[in-house]
């Protein structure tokens, strides 16, 4: 019984840091959250508690659009799971099947996610230059020069200028999460399958891509949560604009904080933002829950 306590202890012991550091930097954060989103507070002097019409003035207050800038979100959501996904595992399993080079494809396809966030968003800003950016010298060069336009000046293409290398960036990481899987699939099951007449798309439809499910469920959720919280390439691209066209809740929660001295509704943006990521990892969990 003593040695059984001991080895509690110790397991205790060596935990301990690990869960300091969790508590630390992320359940402290968003208590500290929660607890400022009940208050009217400009991050300096008085706070005044005001219970949830922050929460309130959200869903209702015109200036702040907040549902135009969640229904942005859900459409970039909506946009990784049936397009960024459909591609990274078409992909993986192009990949899979040992092609020719297929070291330097997985190198090149995975370079996007290495690259900074911030360079790449400058490199997105040349191309779409109105004047000598790649896309509209390319479009007047062959005769369509009615369909050159400023992308992320115009509030008609902002937003689905910003999705693209949004969608772009990650295609590689995700396409490398299914590889591995696809990589796992015993290659006897492959062979027994192609010995009995399986063409290579009735293998990936009935053999590859139901074994791998359960790494398909962790790329849906890391789509759908990553476009949730997408910031970094939608701020320097637009910085939410023209006119919030392009708005998302991150860059407004940004702009309560620190442009509109507002630290109680940036707290009631970040406070949904992470009830929004834990309710559809719960929801895409169920929807892939396998039956017993």
């Amino acid at each position: 019984m003593t040695k059984l306590y001991s080895n509690k202890l110790h397991i205790i012991l060596f935990l301990l840091p690990a869960l300091i550091l969790f508590c630390g930097v992320l359940i402290a954060p968003i208590g500290a959250s929660a607890y400022y989103s009940f208050f009217d507070w400009s991050g300096i002097g008085e706070k005044t508690f005001i219970g949830l019409s922050n929460y309130k003035e959200l869903f209702t207050s015109n200036s702040i659009n907040f549902m135009r800038a969640l229904r942005n979100s859900l459409l970039l959501a909506a946009l990784s799971v049936f397009l960024q996904l459909p591609l990274a595992l078409a992909l993986a399993l192009t990949l899979g099947k040992r092609v020719k080079g297929e070291r330097a494809f997985l190198s090149v396809y995975f370079m996007p996610v290495l690259i900074s966030t911030v360079v790449i968003g400058q490199l997105w800003l040349k191309i779409y230059n109105p004047d000598y950016g790649v896309l509209n010298v390319f479009l007047r060069s062959i005769g369509l020069e009615n369909l050159a336009k400023i992308w992320l000046g115009d509030k008609k293409t902002a937003l689905w200028a910003v999705f693209v290398p949004t969608l772009w960036q990650y295609v590689g990481y995700h396409m490398l999460l299914l590889y591995a899987g696809v990589k796992s699939v015993p290659p006897e099951i492959r062979e027994a399958a192609m010995l009995d007449g399986a063409t290579d798309g009735q293998v990936n439809r009935y053999i590859v891509i139901p074994y791998i499910k359960p790494i398909i469920r962790i790329s849906v959720i890391f789509a759908v949560t990553g476009s949730l919280k997408s910031f970094d390439l939608i701020y320097v691209l637009t910085n939410g604009g023209p006119m919030h066209s392009t708005e998302v809740p991150s860059t407004l929660m940004i702009s309560m904080l620190f442009l509109r001295n507002r630290y109680g509704m940036g707290s009631t943006i970040a406070v949904l933002l992470i009830l929004l990521c834990f309710g559809f990892a719960l929801l895409i969990n169920t929807v892939f829950k396998e039956e017993k």
